[in-house]
């Protein structure tokens, strides 16, 4: 499950170190409903994230829910994307959630696009706080499902 972080705080509206930008109300709310999004599927054996603010706050509802720890991997952080890809390969037989950033989450979809022939559809998207559902086998992709964000209505 590849999750993309949730609505956080515009970057010009925030002073402090990127890093440490926080989600929203709104991403908090989006936060919240991925775990009915993820009510469809296997609880997750582990829950990775970019180590930025907004990404562990986005899967953070997520990680409680299943009783798991957020796991912060380096290699989800922003500019990372040749990373991500090898990580979300070494994963494909695992069932994980991973939320890393909109840039990060574009190159893993171009890469299992164009190396396994994965068909995302004729729009791919990638909105705040969405989940692509991905299967796997022996580190090659063979299906890919998206879920828009749902937003809960109060946190």
């Amino acid at each position: 499950m590849l999750v993309r972080h949730a609505h956080a705080y515009a970057r010009k509206e925030w002073s402090g170190d990127d890093r440490l930008r926080p989600l929203s109300a709104n991403g908090l709310r989006q936060a919240e409903g991925l775990i009915a999004v993820f009510g469809n599927f296997a609880r997750p054996s582990r829950v990775l994230s970019s180590p930025y603010l907004r990404c562990v706050q986005t899967v953070g509802p997520l990680a409680q829910a299943h009783h798991r720890d957020v796991e912060p991997e380096e290699d989800l952080a922003e500019g990372q994307s040749s990373n991500a890809v090898a990580l979300i390969r070494a994963l494909a037989m695992d069932n994980v959630a991973v939320c890393t950033h909109g840039d990060v989450i574009a190159e893993i979809l171009v890469a299992l696009a164009d190396e396994d022939m994965l068909d995302l559809g004729p729009n791919p998207r990638q909105a705040k706080g969405s989940v692509w559902a991905l299967d796997g086998d022996d580190g090659t992709f063979t299906s890919a499902r998206y879920f828009p964000p749902v937003v809960v209505e109060s946190v």
